[in-house]
């Protein structure tokens, strides 16, 4: 494994900045998460790094040494994709063992076995080795597609939204599955996704992109609780942060705003129940361990979080306040 450091990586197509001046170090044996919509530069990163395009300007380092002179077999590298990519009249154990008897690695086939049966142990299918792959499920087929990374025992991981072709148990299932993956080996990830709960749950370190810019990197903690921007802010959180203006529940200065602030952002735990301004229950959402109350505070929506069994209903009215909310200028900046 090795720590990944990018300094100042540019890259243009056409007419598309896809990547404006990047500086981000990748520690050794983080699971660092890039985070950001379609187009904001996060595949473009991995490909950069894995060798597959070339940046316009700066530099990509590996274990201390730029890489930039270097083929993508030579940088020693795994990448998963969105799609399986598996060889269909193979079956699964000659699909993992495919990587290792390339010319570049040409395992001995004892230490092929071997390997492959170790993989198959931490991916949980060794019973599906002799199966085609063709017979798999599509969340075995991921567990293959990712298996033929593992196998490698590369230098750093490069995964480009593994999960999304999956359906919501499969991700779930598959998320812890990649932690307890991480955190055995040791190794080193690099993760593109724009879901918020993939960041959160596995990341070690989030970095956020906003076309072609990396625009905060941190803990995932540290980005959802102080994030820099609205755009930030609006990445991270389900139910999606509030962004209202700062007077909407009366003069911000008494509830601490600081000069020039110009929005309030209100998660639901900023949200406190029994005093302030009225507003009125416009739905709820039961989700089991907890309520969502959907808010209308003049023509602003907000929600908040309820006891499990609250009374309350649509038409019911509360007060509210904001406590210790995020605070943001006319450009949408943290202040």
């Amino acid at each position: 494994m090795a720590e990944v450091v990018l300094t100042g990586l540019s890259k243009t197509y056409g007419a598309t900045q896809a990547l404006k001046d990047v500086t981000l170090t990748i520690p050794d044996g983080a699971f660092v998460v890039l985070l950001g919509p379609t187009g904001a530069g996060k595949t473009t990163t991995l490909r950069l790094i894995a060798g597959l395009d070339q940046p316009d300007a700066g530099d990509i380092a590996i274990g201390g040494a730029s890489v930039l002179a270097e083929t993508p077999a030579q940088r020693d590298i795994a990448m998963v994709f969105q799609q399986y990519s598996l060889y269909p009249h193979l079956t699964v154990r000659d699909n993992l063992a495919f990587p290792l008897r390339s010319p570049m690695i040409a395992m001995p086939e004892d230490q092929i076995a071997a390997r492959v049966a170790e993989v198959a142990q931490v991916l949980r299918i060794p019973h599906k080795l002799d199966n085609k792959a063709t017979a798999l499920s599509g969340g075995e087929m991921q567990r293959v597609s990712i298996g033929r990374a593992l196998v490698r025992n590369p230098r750093i991981y490069l995964m480009d939204e593994p999960l999304s072709s999956l359906d919501a148990k499969l991700r779930a299932d598959l998320r812890i599955e990649l932690k307890r993956i991480h955190s055995d080996l040791g190794a080193t990830f690099l993760y593109v996704t724009h879901d918020q709960i993939e960041a959160m749950t596995m990341a070690t370190h989030i970095g956020v992109l906003d076309q072609g810019r990396l625009v905060q990197f941190g803990p995932p903690r540290e980005i959802y609780e102080n994030p820099v921007s609205t755009y930030v802010a609006s990445r991270l959180g389900q139910p999606r942060i509030a962004l209202l203006p700062a007077d909407a529940f009366g003069p911000p200065a008494q509830f601490g705003a600081p000069e020039g602030a110009a929005q309030i952002g209100l998660r639901p735990e900023h949200i406190l129940q029994g005093e302030g301004p009225s507003a009125l229950v416009h739905r709820l959402e039961h989700l089991g361990d907890q309520t969502r109350l959907h808010l209308d505070l003049g023509p602003h929506r907000i929600v908040t979080l309820a006891d499990p069994h609250t009374r309350l209903g649509p038409g019911d009215t509360l007060l509210i306040r904001p406590q210790s909310p995020l605070w943001f200028d006319a450009q949408g900046q943290r202040i």
